[in-house]
C-alpha cells in the first residue's frame, strides 16, 4: 500500500482558539476548510477536558459536514468520547502502543511528534500511522521541543522510513514547496491560517504550494 493510500492529506491544519487571535475558531477552521485544508487537529493545552469536549463537539459538526478527519492532540479521553477519526501525541502523552492496545484505537488514526532521532528505531513510530516532524523551523507556537530539524533533517528521515511525514514549525508560503521537495508528505501550519486575516485565501495559497 502506498504512503497516498494510507495518508492522503497534504495540508493540515493545527488550530486552537488562542492561536485565532481573537477570530472565531471555528470560523477559521471552515475557511480553512474551503481554501483547501484535508485534515484538522485540535490542540487545547489550557482548558478543562469538558471545554475541550465542548469546543471539540462544535468543530466535529464542521468537519463532519465537509467530511474532513478531526484529530485531538495529546487527549485520548476527548478523542474516544467525541469518536473523532483520530489522535496525534508527543513523547510526553499516551503512547501509540498504549493506545493500540486498546480496541477503540485498533483502527484509529494516531500521529506520533519526531523530536529524537532516536525515535524513528522504537515501537512507538512503528506502531503510529504518521510522523509528526516537529518543529522543521524553530516556532514560537511551540516552545517545549528539542530538535531543529531543518530541511536536511525531513531528507535524513525521509531515507530511513516509509511512514508518511508531517512536517510542522514556522512552515510558510515562502518555504511550502522546499518542506515537500525534502521529502515530507504533509504540511502543518498554525498561524499561516490562524493568523492570517484570509484563513481561506491563506489555505487556498499554501495548497497550490504543495500541489505545485
Amino acid at each position: 500500500m502506498s504512503i497516498t493510500s494510507l495518508f492522503p492529506y497534504q495540508l493540515y491544519l493545527v488550530i486552537s482558539e488562542e492561536a485565532c487571535k481573537g477570530k472565531n475558531f471555528l470560523e477559521v477552521a471552515e475557511e480553512s476548510i474551503l481554501g483547501g485544508v484535508d485534515i484538522i487537529q485540535l490542540r487545547e493545552k489550557h482548558c478543562t477536558t469538558a471545554d475541550f469536549i465542548r469546543k471539540s463537539q462544535q468543530l466535529k459538526d464542521i468537519t463532519d459536514k465537509y467530511n474532513i478527519p478531526l484529530i485531538i492532540n495529546d487527549n485520548s479521553e476527548v478523542a474516544k468520547t467525541l469518536n473523532t477519526h483520530g489522535i496525534h501525541v508527543g513523547n510526553n502523552d499516551i503512547s501509540p502502543v498504549e493506545l493500540r492496545q486498546q480496541d477503540f484505537w485498533k483502527n484509529k488514526l494516531i500521529g506520533y511528534s519526531i523530536e529524537y532521532a532516536d525515535q524513528l528505531y522504537n515501537e512507538h513510530t512503528q506502531t503510529s500511522d504518521y510522523l509528526g516532524i516537529s518543529p522543521v523551523f524553530a516556532t514560537t507556537t511551540k516552545t517545549d521541543t528539542v530538535t531543529e530539524w531543518g530541511l536536511e533533517g525531513i531528507t535524513k528521515i525521509r531515507s530511513i522510513t516509509t511512514k508518511p511525514l508531517v512536517a510542522i514549525g514556522n512552515i510558510s508560503l515562502q518555504n511550502a514547496t522546499e518542506v515537500i521537495q525534502a521529502g515530507a508528505d504533509c504540511i502543518a501550519v498554525v498561524s499561516a491560517i490562524c493568523s492570517a486575516n484570509d484563513p481561506q485565501k491563506a489555505a487556498y495559497a499554501l495548497k497550490n504550494k504543495i500541489l505545485k
